[in-house]
């Protein structure tokens, strides 16, 4: 049967270059292995490079931007300087700031470590123990877009694979009825939205599937999650030939990564119809576990979150909501309060919910946002905040993340910023790093763990990142 497509390799080679075909080949080759494997079984489960305790990742993401001195570092020192210049210049940041602003809440040593932590987190204080806080985080720019991509991508301009697609293209999934890489956000997106999951030059199938979690009925919250139309038998004969003719196209086509993503996600919709509903419907929980997480959309989402790596699902990101809901930068006591007020318990929850199952060893919980703020406060800016001297700007010198489970060293503290929380200055972990260390966590080296796209193998870290061997147990 005559093909109309004229593929590269056919082309040089009907052109007399056989030479260049062979050229060509030898250039692609490692493309073609990547997509090649990624054809075959694009999500099977694959062995890590070396043997771990973590198989699942739930990252919860407070993003805006969370106050290091306010939830997982106290700096006493900053009452003694309450609205008066710091004995140091202040560092820059994105807008300009003043005096010292002391924290409005109290914190107080949990735990054998005794690790202080914030009233605002004290349900998930009483977990402290199999936490490693680290207090040494620091990034590029002290602006939202490039530093959510350089901590979700790692890389903040590039368009690059999200971590949770990394995660999935070295390890696959565990369940083929339900996505490898979910991303939960209430009420819409994050900033920069799609790109903080994207798998950019990783093949499509390895991108997060995003959730409105504001929604209950499982209708809504997953869209055509049901046919109204057609029975189960129906719906197969009917996929059967759309694939019948989707694999004749990419036959004709050699290797296409859009087209096999698309073959892919074809089958994973008809057999979520039957998993998914369940997966997602927490109203099958009992009585005592919703007392437990409590109410409220983060209640929903983080048991949600239990209930997928449950059913192996291999990367679960949770955002606080649309836009940057920690962003504050007027009223932080009470913005702070009202945020952490929503997700304290139900994290709390999910940490002793995850242990008493038996899943926390297995399970990596990694909270933070894509950077700090100061512990100074934001001075008044015409037309960037309102002007009231009792927010924070942001602060990407110095800033505090945790890990839980999954091999993470608990009931540890590691490294620490200046006396006034502004800048990392002992065992200082870059984003990269954290990417790094996070990867080992998983069984991956991160420099091995690369794909072949464009001349050059790419990797989660890009050129950087230590692996920091003292946040692992």
């Amino acid at each position: 049967m005559f093909s109309p497509i004229l593929s590269r390799r056919d082309m040089l080679r009907r052109s007399g270059l056989g030479m260049g075909s062979l050229g060509l080949a030898a250039m692609l080759g490692t493309t073609a292995a990547n997509e090649s494997h990624a054809a075959q079984t694009p999500m099977s489960p694959r062995p890590p490079q070396f043997p771990v305790k973590a198989k699942h990742v739930i990252h919860i993401f407070c993003n805006g931007g969370p106050s290091q001195v306010d939830t997982f570092d106290p700096k006493p020192l900053l009452e003694k300087y309450a609205g008066k210049e710091l004995p140091m210049e202040n560092l820059r940041t994105e807008r300009k700031t003043g005096a010292a602003l002391p924290s409005p809440f109290k914190f107080r040593k949990y735990g054998e470590s005794g690790t202080e932590v914030s009233e605002l987190f004290h349900n998930v204080a009483q977990s402290i123990d199999d936490i490693c806080v680290i207090r040494s985080m620091y990034a590029d720019v002290p602006n939202h877009e490039p530093s959510l991509m350089l901590m979700n991508c790692g890389h903040s301009q590039q368009p690059r694979p999200s971590m949770g697609s990394w995660v999935t293209y070295g390890l696959g999934t565990e369940n083929q009825n339900l996505p490898g890489f979910i991303s939960m956000c209430p009420n819409g997106y994050p900033i920069t939205e799609s790109a903080n999951w994207r798998s950019a030059f990783l093949p499509g199938v390895f991108q997060g599937t995003y959730i409105d979690t504001k929604h209950e009925d499982i209708e809504k919250l997953i869209a055509n999650i049901r046919n109204k139309h057609l029975s189960p038998d129906q719906q197969r004969a009917q996929l059967d030939l759309v694939q019948h003719l989707n694999r004749q196209h990419l036959a004709a086509r050699g290797t296409d990564p859009a087209m096999e993503s698309r073959i892919h996600s074809f089958e994973l919709a008809y057999r979520m119809q039957s998993e998914a509903a369940d997966a997602f419907d927490v109203s099958r929980e009992p009585e005592h576990i919703h007392q437990m997480y409590g109410k409220g959309v983060h209640a929903r989402q983080l048991m949600i979150a239990r209930r997928l790596v449950e059913r192996g699902v291999r990367f679960v990101q949770l955002w606080h909501g649309e836009g940057q809901p920690w962003d504050n930068h007027d009223d932080l006591e009470q913005n702070h309060r009202r945020l952490a007020t929503q997700l304290d318990q139900p994290l709390g929850a999910l940490l002793k919910d995850l242990k008493q199952r038996g899943l926390l060893d297995e399970t990596l919980v990694i909270w933070g946002g894509e950077f700090g703020r100061t512990p100074v406060v934001e001075m008044p800016t015409p037309g960037a905040n309102a002007g009231k001297i009792n927010g924070r700007d942001h602060n990407h010198w110095g800033f505090s993340m945790w890990m839980a489970g999954g091999g993470a060293k608990g009931g540890h503290v590691h490294g620490a910023t200046d006396e006034f929380g502004f800048k990392a200055i002992e065992n200082r972990v870059h984003v990269h790093d954290l990417q790094a260390t996070i990867l080992k966590l998983l069984g991956f080296d991160h420099e091995q763990l690369t794909y072949r796209f464009s001349g050059r193998d790419y990797r989660l870290t890009d050129i950087h990142g230590q692996v920091v061997d003292d946040l692992i147990a």
